[in-house]
């Protein structure tokens, strides 16, 4: 069992930068896929961006390449999300996610874990 728990999130306007962070229980968060989702009002949830569990291996979605990278620290049984160039799309509840797996995916139904998301707006 996993426990993951976000932060980071707020308010910032269009062009700013916030880094969330997401903070997982557990001695074997190393063996896990990590992944960040995001779901706005309305919407389903999406893919943003997922890394590998040695950090080798980076998916971003199209409409966040060259803004969001995401990165792990193992030690610290932390992922982070790192968001540069904030625009209003971006705003949506953005959630971390955890996979037991070798194999990045971009699919929501892969991840077994979730934490309980964390509010961004991002107001133009």
């Amino acid at each position: 069992q996993v426990q993951l728990v976000e932060s980071g999130g707020g308010l910032v306007q269009a062009g700013g930068s916030l880094r969330l962070s997401c903070a997982a229980s557990g001695r074997t968060f190393s063996e896990y896929v990590m992944g960040w989702f995001r779901q706005a009002p309305g919407k389903e949830r999406e893919f943003v961006a997922g890394i590998s569990r040695s950090g080798g291996t980076l998916g971003n979605a199209d409409s966040v390449k060259g803004r969001f990278t995401i990165s792990r620290d193992n030690a610290k049984n932390t992922v982070y999300l790192q968001m540069n160039n904030l625009i209003a799309r971006d705003t949506a509840v953005y959630y971390c996610a955890a996979r037991r797996s070798t194999v990045v995916t971009a699919i929501a139904a892969g991840y077994d874990y979730w934490g309980q998301g964390t509010q961004v707006t991002v107001s133009s």
